[in-house]
């Protein structure tokens, strides 16, 4: 139970802004792929074993321009992603779903798991969000759906209808022996750089802590008392530590990234 309040008059640039989402991307991943459909086609058009970091750059670089950047950029940011999802598209088969990473329901299912991983981490860390700001952070959220061929009114209408979609949704999700293998390529990356394999032991308990119980299972990912415990104390060390850092390091991969695209965007104009 969450009893500590967050700063009332919050934005969605307000909650975007935070680096703590680096430590959910994982979990992100994992719900999306839990899906049958979503994750046929990331088991038949992406490489997690060999592109782990081009992936989060690429989901991260988007999140923040979705919020951040200006029209003329973020319109240059989607006809990146368009091109990129343009060949994912299958028919079903006998024992697979079909799939096009153009179809709006399931744009919507990848767009909801960035929306309610950045809630509920913002909230585990700064407090409840106050509902008439929650309720308004949600709408404006919606653009990020609406950016993955979501449009507005697909988007269920309110923040409660959103969490019913969100608990029927997770209690539909059946990862695949396929998806299973994507999973542990995530939790387990071979190409990540150097220094971060020396926390990643870490990252990895975080991103399998914050999975919905039954989802972790339906994966058959460890977990006992002991992880729980070590995940709790995590938590608890973490939400002491990070919101008493300075906004301008809490803040410094969002500025990171949207330095980066600005200077891509530029050299690819001027080529």
């Amino acid at each position: 139970m969450r009893t500590r309040q967050a700063p009332a008059g919050l934005s969605a640039k307000d909650i975007a802004a935070e680096a703590i989402y680096l430590a959910g991307g994982g979990r992100a991943l994992l719900l999306q792929i839990a899906h049958p459909a979503v994750g046929r086609g990331v088991v038949e058009h992406s490489d997690f074993a060999n592109r782990m970091m081009d992936r989060l750059h690429a989901t991260m670089t988007f999140v923040y321009a979705s919020v951040y950047a200006s029209p003329e950029e973020f319109a240059v940011v989607r006809r990146w992603v368009n091109r990129a999802h343009a060949p994912v598209r299958a028919a079903a088969s006998a024992d697979a779903p079909a799939y096009n990473a153009f179809d709006p329901r399931l744009q919507l299912w990848v767009a909801s798991t960035l929306y309610a991983t950045m809630i509920d981490l913002y909230e585990r860390f700064f407090g409840r969000i106050p509902d008439a700001d929650g309720e308004r952070i949600y709408r404006e959220f919606t653009v990020l759906g609406s950016a993955l061929q979501v449009p507005p009114e697909a988007w269920p209408a309110t923040r409660a209808a959103f969490d019913a979609y969100w608990a029927e949704t997770v209690a539909g999700l059946r990862p695949t022996a396929d998806t299973k293998r994507v999973a542990r390529q995530i939790l387990y990356p071979s190409t990540i750089p150097r220094w971060m394999r020396a926390v990643f032991p870490q990252a990895r308990l975080v991103t399998v802590g914050l999975l919905p119980p039954d989802l972790r299972r339906r994966f058959g990912l460890a977990w006992n008392d002991r992880l729980q415990r070590r995940f709790d104390r995590w938590m608890r060390w973490a939400v002491l530590v990070y919101p008493r850092l300075p906004a301008r390091l809490r803040h410094r991969p969002r500025d990171a990234y949207l330095k980066r695209l600005r200077a891509t965007i530029g050299e690819r104009s001027a080529a």
